[in-house]
C-alpha cells in the first residue's frame, strides 16, 4: 500500500531517505542534521557550477532532492569563484543555518560521497573535474 497515494512520491521519499541515511553514516542518525548538511552542500556546489553544469547535475537527482537543490537559485553571476577548500567550506557553512556545531568538511565529504554513489558515474566525474583541485579532493 502506498503511503502517499502516489508511487512517484513514495519512491522519491524512499530514495531521499536512502541518501540521508548514507550521510548519517558520517554525521550521525539525526535526519534533521543530515538534511541541513545535504542542502547546504548542494547549494554551495550548485552555486560553484555554471548554470549549464548545475542543470546537468540536477537531472541526476531524485525528484525531492532536485527541488531542494533549486530552492532560491539565482543564475546571475554564477558560478561562484571559490578556489580554495576553505572558501568552499565557508560557503557550505553559510547555508547550514542553526544546525551547529557541525564539522563542515565531514558534511561536505559525506554529501560528495553520496553524490558519487548515486548519480551517473560520468556525471559525477564531470562535476568533480569542474571543481578546482583544492575542492575536488573532498570528492571521492
Amino acid at each position: 500500500m502506498s503511503s502517499t497515494g502516489l508511487e512517484v512520491f513514495d519512491k522519491t521519499l524512499q530514495t531521499t531517505n536512502i541518501w540521508l541515511n548514507g550521510i548519517g553514516e558520517t554525521l550521525g542518525p539525526d535526519k534533521q542534521r543530515c538534511y541541513h548538511a545535504m542542502r547546504a552542500v548542494l547549494f554551495a556546489l550548485r552555486d560553484r557550477l555554471t548554470p549549464e553544469q548545475a542543470f546537468h547535475l540536477s537531472a541526476e537527482l531524485p525528484m525531492l532532492i532536485r527541488g531542494i537543490y533549486w530552492e532560491g537559485y539565482r543564475p546571475t553571476d554564477k558560478p561562484d569563484r571559490q578556489r580554495t577548500k576553505e572558501d568552499f567550506l565557508e560557503a557550505v557553512n553559510s547555508h547550514i543555518g542553526n544546525i551547529q556545531p557541525m564539522n563542515v568538511e565531514d558534511a561536505t565529504t559525506a554529501v560528495f560521497r553520496i553524490l558519487a554513489e548515486h548519480v551517473d558515474p560520468g556525471e559525477a566525474e564531470k562535476v568533480k573535474q569542474n571543481l578546482p583541485e583544492p575542492i575536488r579532493v573532498m570528492f571521492p
